[in-house]
């Protein structure tokens, strides 16, 4: 029986890893930038990890789990991320909306298990990468975007293509349009296009938690919560929900 479990998940922004003991508390935790190579990143974090590994369980999830070549086995990130946020938020009746770099799933929870699941479609809106690329337009940091969009309002973007949207915003600030108006309305196209997709899987009395690198953006949870009606919880460790599963699932 090995001491340590240890999950580890390679998104395609950010990639993150959890070493968990034999009482399934958390002994460590690692993030690093994702970058061009999934597999030079795997390397990073196994020697990030070798004071562990020679006791430890290994499982691999997400976008670039293949790269992993020195876990035990992998598992899908519906199954993980599902399993890390039943073990975060202990709620019997969960909705986990979990907004990644490249995707945006919604992960049904009855009972500590995935009943159903949403992910969107390959387009960008709605994801992270999208708020990175219109906070890079207006020359913000994602916290400086939250931070301006809770003073602004009255402006919207069309636009569900990235591409286009980002034509709308160049398009505003050469009208004028005050930063912190533009900054609402990006903040407020994606709160729409994750409601939407979330509200087909609410169940009534459940809780309803984000996920994610976009978990620590406070305003963006105040803004889901308003669009969804629903309260919207958070965990500090919930950018590590779906390493959290896997080192769970590792343990097991």
């Amino acid at each position: 029986m090995k001491q340590f479990a240890i999950g580890i998940d390679i998104g395609s922004t950010c990639s993150k890893a959890v070493v968990l003991d034999a009482e399934k508390r958390i002994v460590e935790r690692a993030l690093l930038p994702t970058g061009w190579s999934s597999v030079d990143t795997a390397q990073k974090l196994k020697e990030r990890l070798s004071p562990w590994l020679p006791d430890a369980a290994v499982v691999a999830t997400g976008y670039g789990r293949a790269c992993v070549t020195f876990a035990d086995r992998s598992v899908t990130e519906i199954t993980c991320h599902g399993k890390g946020a039943a073990f975060l938020y202990g709620a019997p009746a969960l909705t986990v909306i979990d907004i990644g770099g490249q995707d945006t799933k919604i992960i049904l929870l009855e009972n500590g298990l995935v009943s159903d699941f949403l992910m969107n479609d390959k387009c960008s809106a709605g994801t992270g990468r999208f708020l990175e690329v219109m906070a890079n337009t207006l020359g913000l940091h994602l916290e400086e975007l939250c931070e301006l969009a809770a003073q602004g309002g009255g402006v919207s973007i069309s636009s569900m293509c990235t591409v286009f949207a980002e034509s709308e915003i160049i398009s505003l600030i050469g009208q004028g349009e005050p930063r912190e108006n533009i900054a609402f309305a990006v903040v407020d196209s994606i709160v729409t296009k994750v409601t939407s997709q979330a509200s087909r899987l609410l169940q009534t009395g459940g809780t309803v938690c984000l996920t994610g690198g976009l978990c620590e953006l406070e305003y963006l949870r105040q803004a889901l919560e308003k669009k969804l009606g629903y309260p919207v919880t958070t965990s500090p460790d919930g950018r590590y929900a779906g390493a959290i599963g896997a080192a769970l699932l590792a343990g097991r």
